[in-house]
């Protein structure tokens, strides 16, 4: 892999700094790692060649000279690098307090550590006076593979909680302290969330273009609006008795089809599928006595259990 990237480094070095198109030879000649034989190195060029046009490098394919037959490839500046923002004095102010307010967790210094400092003088310099640190997020190695995935449309594979996982990212979000990539799941054919930093492998990205996101898919709403179902937990079905109290704004909240029963004193018993007993724990205890897991009996357990804890952990503080 290390090869690989050198290689493709090299390319694009090569093919920026020409001054006219390069015919194949030419940037076999120039560019070290690939192999001797035609046929074998019009292979790789090729492969290379694809890589960095899924990443966005815009490699023209053009004439050697005017009516020529000939071709040859180069990477015109102009398509390849950012043109000048131009940015006022007021514009690079604001984006000096942006950048410093928020730091990433393992980085030091001001201006979002070296990366975000880097950032700031190629586009002009930290005029003004930096911001004190509001919001400090993690830093995840998975996150940039992530991304980038999500933007090319390219299905990953990776390995969570001890087992292969394949997912379609329609979308990362940060919700309570975490980053979480949410997606369809290949193998289980339904909505997952994955927290990003459980990831236990690296990324393993497929071909660009691979799915399509549903349209008006919100990645965040799905995650608020019921984070119970968005977990890698095996699906458990889970009943919840709720008081009548509370049982209006609950059944507005759930919809009308996840009440299993109603009770004559107005309570109702909801049906919910959880496949994150995490979420599940905090929504019922955000009800407090308004609320009692009902089944099945493992689920019942788990939230005794978890709320003898939390208040054998409050006495002993």
């Amino acid at each position: 892999m290390a090869d690989r990237l050198e290689r493709l480094t090299n390319l694009v070095a090569v093919l920026l700094e020409s001054g006219r198109p390069l015919t194949l030879e030419e940037i076999v000649e120039r560019v070290p790692g690939y192999p001797a034989e035609r046929e074998s190195y019009r292979r790789q060029f090729e492969r290379d060649k694809a890589t960095l046009r899924e990443i966005g490098v815009p490699i023209s394919l053009e004439a050697l000279y005017a009516f020529d037959q000939e071709t040859g490839y180069r990477i015109h500046r102009a398509d390849y690098e950012l043109p000048p923002l131009d940015l006022s004095d007021d514009e690079r102010v604001a984006l000096h307090l942006a950048v410093t307010a928020v730091r990433l967790e393992g980085q030091v210094g001001d201006a979002g550590g070296g990366a975000g400092r880097d950032a700031l003088l190629k586009l002009g310099g930290t005029l003004g006076a930096a911001a004190p640190t509001l919001a400090a997020l993690p830093d995840v190695p998975a996150l940039p593979a992530l991304f980038d995935a999500y933007r090319r449309r390219a299905r990953v594979t990776f390995t969570y909680r001890g087992g292969p996982r394949r997912l379609d990212p329609y979308g990362i979000v940060f919700r309570n302290g975490h980053w979480y990539v949410v997606g369809f799941d290949c193998d289980r054919e339904a909505i997952r969330a994955f927290r990003a930093d459980r990831i236990e492998s690296g990324i393993e990205p497929g071909r660009a273009g691979a799915f399509e996101r549903p349209d008006r898919f919100d990645p965040a709403s799905a995650l608020r609006d019921e984070p119970w179902r968005f977990g890698d937990e095996e699906p458990v079905e889970a009943l919840v008795l709720v008081s009548a109290g509370q049982a209006g704004w609950v059944e507005a909240d759930l919809g009308g089809k996840a009440v299993a029963e109603r009770r004559d004193d107005g309570s109702v018993v909801l049906r919910m599928a959880v496949t994150n007993r995490e979420a599940f724990r905090s929504w019922v205890l955000g009800l407090l006595d308004q609320a009692e897991v009902l089944a099945p009996p493992e689920l019942r357990a788990d939230m005794a259990g978890w709320l003898s804890a939390l208040a054998g952990s409050g006495a002993g503080a």
